[in-house]
């Protein structure tokens, strides 16, 4: 250690979180004393030198919103260097959020950031429940060299107050925490929390035991001489006579140099005295080397419905508004960059910790609803609108041949990925506008009895494609023109489910329905099915058979592989609250082993069929009598004594297992209608696959975790975040679920590596530091649950697999359109590219520049080629998550290194 005294820097701060323990607004009054009170203490205390604003801008959002004529002076405090903000536009969960929106965080945060002043250029993690693998690659490519962090590496007692060293991964505060690319920072753990600092006194009787006190725990953690003491915590008022405090304890500890400090200087002073023996931890920061009690995975459960609307909101947005708007773009068309940040914006809001992880009261996921539908609605226009501008300008003349009445539909996939799928869409023909001073009555008749619900169906090449009906019947409909007022109408309508066939990765196919006219023959075809026994579906790849108590087999024709006992629920107890499973002492799972669930054939088409397995359980009506005791008196849930309740209710699960023609995987869905409470069921699915680890996707990786937990492990569970699939392999035989919205799972140490899916969990609580009763988060009523299996051959065919499961959960967008000529073919794909073992991430415009950003990212050890259409790679180069033009030209191949995020800017010929 170069200094000659031990600095102790005291950063002020508050952490914000939004909402939580109450509703948003009232967190937003409390926000408001809190910004009043800082801003009158800069005013009034010259040595009030700085304030850290908790790494988010949102706060100043949401400050400014009730006194924007402050903000001139928010803009000099940030000039100034006493306000710090930034990089972040919330404080996530880094798990439960997608890789994009991980990224969209850090853009948004730092271009709201630039507009006040500098950005603080700091990894702030302070409460994050675990910490993403690629965190050091994400900071790295944002220009930013150090993390903070406040959970995920090993330490001792409530909210990570260590107490001693032993078997630490670290034995200091400060670590070397590394990528799976190689790209690391200097990592510094909260060891004593975030509030280490808080509420110093400034009566010297109380300052000198606080401050041996806080000091002795600072030292012994630290690497260096400068002792970091966090002057705030969770909604802390500002510490107005902090100035006068640090007085005091410069006169009592004249040893120590004690400066209000900021993390600029403090993250500078570190790097300049760090040890070079500091200790390197590697990938994700999930506390495996805890009891496992505060790992806090259990929010992956808690509220499945929230993460249900998450997963479709950042779908539609990530993957398909943001992708066809770019499609649109270099057609012609405006790029919406204002309502893709509102909706990415109020999408966010919804992404705190304590939001997004279903660990509040019952109103904030009443607003979080409202939230997620306004910003789909606005993603669900932008949809339509980009959609219909490029089916306008496709070349849908091979249909004019089948007659006036040919009804095309441009289908489009932005996935990422070729395939085929089942799609249900609905088409209209035969539209009659009229105005106010037409009867619709008489015009409705008019339209019903020109057309007839009979037709059929055919590809961009003419030939017929099969398909299903249901006749709507005629409707109204309006349109919504740009240059004239709306234009109701009247038309006949169908709905229409069909397979597409294997369409572009990043583009569209064409068909046509052509309905038929009086006296017009309907061609007949050969019936066709993919039921080949009772309860037995069957396609090229796979076979499925059900068997009496509803559990399924399932037999891969590639790897020649079969797998059973598939399906099978089980449904436990919880006595635990919104943070924490806890099963009660003694309980033993219901399973629908053995039983007699009612099982038929529910779809029987040319291209998908499906079965249908009820179960009707009998489950406790909720814990028994003391759990509410317990819970109102604060019994720690590892010492609550409640059982399940005699009292028994029904629980019903509806699972409908569906199989494509040309399907790689078994889609199935639950429907569950929830009467209990205090429970948690899950679906089991043996893979019979014996290894030592599995694979999970996470934050733009799959991360590799081990199926035993650490030794220091004491956790009777060991569930763990997913987000698009979690997957189990060998070199012959492999197993992957994905899922939607699904984000919890377990690899069961039962022999037979079971992948327990968590599709619901039911409790009564918040946790955590008070009595906050959460009715809402058990879950009553309807619920439902989508997944996908997917066997598979092994090592070898895995990364197929992952394909396969990024694909499931993106749906394909269909327009209606007109016969017309137009400039792009009736087949066309914007954006070809091949990557063995790349993951396709994004396609978006960047706003400065107005260059295409593409995404992808390396799933594996080794150097991977993307290689780029000559179409779509004139004049790339390479960038970074910011999106900063570094002007590195490429070829249309790029050498991808070792789980490396690629970021490809394409100068669009629409500038």
């Amino acid at each position: 250690m170069t200094a000659s005294k031990r600095v102790v820097h005291v950063i002020s701060h508050t952490h914000w979180d939004r909402e939580w323990y109450m509703p948003y607004e009232a967190h937003h009054v409390k926000l408001i004393e809190t910004m009043d009170t800082l801003l009158d203490t800069f005013e009034n205390d010259p040595e009030f030198r700085s304030f850290y604003l908790d790494g988010q801008t949102i706060i100043l959002d949401d400050y400014l919103q009730v006194y924007p004529e402050k903000r001139e002076i928010i803009a000099r405090l940030c000039d100034e260097g006493k306000l710090s903000l930034g990089p972040w536009y919330i404080l996530q969960d880094e798990f439960l959020t997608s890789s994009e929106a991980n990224v969209r965080n850090l853009q948004i945060g730092h271009n709201d950031a630039r507009k006040f002043g500098p950005i603080s250029k700091l990894g702030y993690f302070p409460d994050s429940f675990g910490n993403m693998g690629q965190a050091a690659q994400l900071l790295r490519q944002a220009g930013i060299d150090t993390a903070v962090f406040g959970r995920g590496v090993k330490a001792t007692g409530f909210n990570n107050r260590v107490e001693d060293t032993a078997g630490l991964e670290s034995p200091y505060s400060e670590l070397i925490w590394q990528a799976p690319d190689g790209s690391s920072v200097l990592g510094i753990l909260f060891a004593n929390w975030y509030n280490n600092g808080m509420e110093i006194p400034v009566d010297p009787a109380l300052a000198k035991p606080y401050w041996e006190h806080r000091l002795a725990r600072a030292e012994q953690y630290a690497s260096t001489p400068h002792l970091l003491l966090m002057n705030g915590c969770d909604h802390q008022p500002i510490q107005t006579n902090l100035s006068e405090a640090l007085r005091v304890a410069r006169e009592l500890f004249p040893d120590y140099e004690f400066i209000h400090s900021n993390f600029d200087d403090y993250k500078q002073a570190l790097h300049a005295d760090k040890p070079s023996s500091l200790s390197l931890t590697q990938g994700e920061l999930r506390g495996q080397k805890t009891d496992g009690w505060y790992s806090l995975v259990n929010t992956a459960s808690a509220r499945v419905y929230i993460k249900q609307l998450n997963q479709r909101n950042q779908t539609l947005l990530e993957k398909i508004a943001e992708p066809l708007s770019t499609l649109a773009y270099q057609l012609g068309k405006t790029y919406p960059h204002g309502l893709l940040q509102y909706a990415w914006k109020t999408l966010m809001q919804n992404h705190p910790h304590d939001s997004i992880c279903g660990c509040s009261v019952d109103e904030v996921y009443q607003e979080m609803k409202t939230r997620f539908a306004k910003s789909m609605e606005v993603g669900k226009a932008l949809i339509s609108e980009s959609a219909t501008f490029i089916a306008e300008k496709v070349d849908t003349t091979p249909f004019a041949s089948f007659g006036p009445d040919a009804a095309p539909l441009i289908v489009f996939n932005t996935s990422g990925y070729e395939g085929s799928s089942v799609v249900t869409t609905e088409v209209e023909w035969s539209h009659r506008y009229f105005d106010q001073s037409e009867n619709p009555v008489a015009i409705a008749k008019q339209v019903g009895d020109r057309t007839f619900a009979e037709g059929y169906l055919v590809d961009a090449d003419g030939k017929r494609v099969a398909f299903s009906a249901e006749d709507l019947g005629v409707r109204f409909g309006y349109d919504l023109p740009k240059d004239k007022f709306r234009q109701p109408y009247m038309a006949r309508a169908l709905r229409l489910t069909f397979e597409t066939g294997s369409l572009p990765s990043m583009g569209y196919g064409s068909f046509a329905w052509i309905p038929s006219r009086a006296g017009d023959s309907i061609e007949s075809t050969a019936k066709e099915s993919l039921i080949t026994g009772d309860w037995t579906l069957e396609n090229r790849h796979l076979r499925l058979s059900v068997e009496a108590d509803g559990s399924y087999s399932l037999y891969d024709k590639n790897s020649r592989q079969l797998f059973l006992d598939l399906g099978h629920y089980e449904n436990v107890g919880d006595i635990g609250n919104e943070y924490i499973f806890k099963q009660p002492i003694s309980d033993v799972a219901l399973t629908t082993k053995g039983s007699r669930p009612e099982i038929r054939i529910v779809e029987d088409t040319p291209f998908r069929a499906a079965i249908e397995i009820v179960h009707r359980l009998a489950i406790p009506a909720g814990a028994d009598d003391r759990l509410d005791g317990e819970i109102r008196t604060m019994v720690e849930f590892r010492e609550r004594k409640a059982g399940r309740s005699d009292e028994l209710v029904p629980l019903l699960i509806v699972t409908r297992l569906s199989l494509d023609r040309e399907g790689k995987g078994v889609h199935a869905h639950a429907r569950i209608e929830n009467q209990s409470k205090d429970h948690r069921l899950r679906v089991l699915l043996p893979t019979d696959i014996m290894a030592d680890t599995h694979f999970a996707d996470s934050i733009f990786e799959v991360a590799q975790r081990k199926n035993i937990p650490e030794k220091e492990w004491e956790n009777p569970s060991n569930c763990q975040h997913m987000q698009a699939f979690i997957d189990v392999h060998d070199d012959l035989r492999g197993f992957t679920v994905a899922g939607k919205g699904l984000n919890e799972y377990e690899v069961l140490q039962d022999g037979r590596s079971t992948i327990a899916l968590t599709l619901l969990r039911a409790v009564g609580e918040l946790g955590d530091w008070g009595v906050f009763q959460t009715p809402e988060a058990q879950c009553l009523g309807t619920n439902e649950a989508e997944w996908l299996l997917l066997p598979y051959a092994g090592e070898a065919e895995r990364f197929e697999a992952y394909r396969e499961a990024y694909r499931y959960p993106v749906p394909l967008t269909v327009i209606g359109a007109s016969v017309h000529e137009g400039e792009l073919p009736p087949v066309h794909d914007f954006l070809k590219w091949n990557g063995e073992q790349l993951a396709f991430s994004s396609l978006k415009v960047n706003e400065e520049r107005g260059d295409r950003m593409a995404r992808w990212y390396n799933l594996s050890s080794s150097d991977i080629h993307l290689a780029l259409h000559p179409d779509a790679s004139t004049g790339a180069y390479i960038s970074t998550i910011l999106e900063d033009n570094s002007q590195d030209l490429v070829s249309n191949t790029i050498e991808v290194a070792p789980y490396k995020i690629i970021t490809i800017g394409l100068p669009s010929i629409s500038k």
